[in-house]
């Protein structure tokens, strides 16, 4: 199964962190209810620019704020 692509504003701790920082996202698609907690980077907060919450799920290219 193909990754999904998600916004490059995305964030969550495990990206910080050396040994988990590859695989920060793995497994998330398939698993919503283990999904980290995740901010935006423009917003520095767990809503985007365009007012929608962000999450693993949440930040793909349907919405008008995504970056690739």
């Amino acid at each position: 199964m193909k990754p999904a692509v998600r916004c490059k504003n995305l964030r969550t701790k495990a990206m910080f962190i050396p040994a988990l920082a590859q695989n920060a996202f793995a497994g998330q698609d398939e698993e919503p209810s283990h999904s980290p907690h995740c901010w935006c980077t423009c917003t520095l907060t767990d809503v985007g620019p365009d007012d929608q919450p962000v999450g693993v799920q949440m930040c793909t290219g349907s919405r008008s704020c995504f970056e690739e």
